[in-house]
């Protein structure tokens, strides 16, 4: 587990993890990739710095890919500098379209267009291992107002097909849970029949992991058979009106009204994975601190719903170990 003094956040920081055995030898990752999740430029007043800290990171260590899970900006003018932050990485970069990524009337099209984002769904296959991109911002048929957090019945067609075309193992990547309907999908048991159909058909567990981030929380559960990790936020828990407090000086708060709403992280929080030919995928730990006074603090409930609980809602990224098809 790496722990992150305000400062202590670059290269040198995020040390590689220890590799697994084989035998007397040390077995080297073959691919490895860097994933962050939820940095709201659009909220935090640092979120550019957070973004920096990443990129330097991942250059210094030499990953193969970057990607983050949604929730990143807003397509306007004034996020320029936070896309050229981003644009610095040396190598490939992938999107994933969170709830807020449209905030203030753009278009998921502007948004796109803004990161350079070709499709809103996609795959893509590295290290022996095939990544599926979902957008869990379709509308349902009875949606009824408020963030739209559906998977349309188009692309989970696509996503069949997919699926069904690989003979590589694979991980289904989400902004919204596939595994927590409240706040994640509002389609989730019928997104993870599908993942178990894809498996039973194939006679092995040929999808092993799905990925998300959106509820800001280190998570992780199995649900025959298939992990669902929850990627923590790499800035703040949002609390809501009912908590708000003031952390941060005068003038920062005025620029940045959604703060006192927030229970931020002093560093911010990212993972690396580590793809092994032995059938290994290690994710490594990572851990900061609250911005004083924390949540639970402030006496904020400790288990507002299953997965959002006082060991998950912190601020940290616990090492993670998933096992697949070599």
């Amino acid at each position: 587990m790496i722990r992150l003094s305000r400062r202590q956040v670059l290269a040198g920081s995020a040390a590689a993890a220890t590799t697994p055995l084989l035998g007397n030898l040390i077995e080297e990752p073959i691919l490895r990739f860097g994933i962050i999740s939820d940095v709201h430029q659009d909220v935090m007043h640092d979120g550019e710095e957070r973004l920096a800290q990443f990129i330097e990171a991942m250059n210094s260590q030499d990953v193969d890919f970057i990607m983050q899970l949604g929730d990143f900006c807003i397509p306007k003018a004034a996020n320029k500098p936070f896309m050229d932050i981003w644009n610095q990485f040396k190598g490939d970069k992938f999107h994933v379209l969170g709830n807020h990524d449209t905030d203030g009337g753009y278009s998921q099209e502007q948004t796109q267009e803004f990161w350079e984002m070709p499709e809103q769904y996609y795959s893509f296959d590295r290290g022996g291992l095939h990544f599926v991109v979902l957008d869990g911002n379709d509308a349902h048929a009875g949606h009824a107002g408020g963030y739209k957090r559906h998977v349309g019945a188009e692309q989970r067609e696509w996503l069949r097909a997919d699926l069904r075309s690989t003979d590589l193992p694979c991980i289904v990547i989400c902004h919204q849970s596939l595994e927590e309907e409240s706040g994640g999908l509002d389609n989730t048991r019928a997104m993870q029949v599908l993942l178990e159909a894809v498996n039973y058909e194939a006679g092995w567990k040929k999808v092993f992991l799905s990925m998300s981030g959106h509820h800001h929380i280190d998570f992780q559960t199995r649900i025959n058979g298939i992990d669902y990790l929850q990627v923590n936020s790499a800035a703040y828990q949002w609390l809501g009106g009912d908590w708000q407090r003031t952390r941060y000086p005068e003038e920062i708060e005025k620029q940045h009204t959604a703060l006192k709403y927030t229970s931020p992280y002093v560093g911010p929080l990212w993972t690396v994975g580590e793809v092994y030919k032995s059938g290994v995928l290690k994710f490594q730990g990572m851990e900061t601190q609250w911005l004083a006074p924390s949540m639970w603090d402030i006496g904020y409930p400790e288990k507002p719903s299953a997965s959002v609980t006082k060991d998950s809602c912190v601020p940290l990224i616990r090492d993670r170990q998933f096992r697949f098809r070599p």
